[in-house]
C-alpha cells in the first residue's frame, strides 16, 4: 500500500518545466533591469561622442594655429591642414558622421605680426543638437 506522502512526492517528481507564475516573475525582473540598463547605456554613449568632439576640435584648432604660425598664413580650408601634413585626414564629426559638415570661422584678422592671408580662425561641429552641459554642439 503507497503512503499519502510518497503519493507526493510522485506527484511533483512528475512535474517538469516552470509555471506561468514563474515565468512572469523573471521576465518582470528582466524588463526592470533592462528598462535601468538602456537609458544609462545611450548616456554613456552620448558622453563618449562629445568627449571624441572635443578632442577633435581641440586638434584642429591646434592645427589650425600651428598651420598659420608655420606658413604665415591662415589656412583657406580644412583640407590645407591635410595637404600640410598637419592632420592626416580631417576627422567625422561624432553627431553628424561626416567629415563635411565641419563649421568653419573665417577671420580678417591676422594672428601674428608675420601672418600675409587671414583663412580660417576656428572650427565647429555642423550639429544642431544641445550637449548635455545645455550648450549647442555648434558653438563648442
Amino acid at each position: 500500500m503507497v503512503k499519502r506522502s510518497q503519493l507526493a512526492r510522485l506527484g511533483r517528481s512528475s512535474r517538469k518545466g516552470f509555471t506561468l507564475i514563474e515565468l512572469m516573475i523573471v521576465i518582470s525582473i528582466i524588463l526592470i533591469l533592462v528598462s535601468i540598463a538602456v537609458p544609462m547605456y545611450q548616456a554613456s554613449v552620448i558622453r563618449a561622442k562629445e568627449a571624441v568632439l572635443r578632442q577633435d576640435l581641440k586638434t584642429m584648432r591646434d592645427q589650425i594655429d600651428n598651420y598659420t604660425m608655420d606658413k604665415e598664413k591662415a589656412p583657406q580650408s580644412l583640407q590645407d591642414l591635410v595637404d600640410g601634413g598637419y592632420l592626416r585626414s580631417i576627422p567625422k564629426d561624432p553627431f553628424t558622421g561626416s567629415a563635411d559638415t565641419w563649421q568653419v570661422e573665417n577671420s580678417d584678422t591676422m594672428a601674428s605680426l608675420d601672418q600675409t592671408e587671414p583663412g580660417i580662425s576656428d572650427v565647429h561641429s555642423g550639429s544642431n543638437l544641445t550637449g548635455s552641459d545645455g550648450n549647442a554642439y555648434s558653438s563648442w
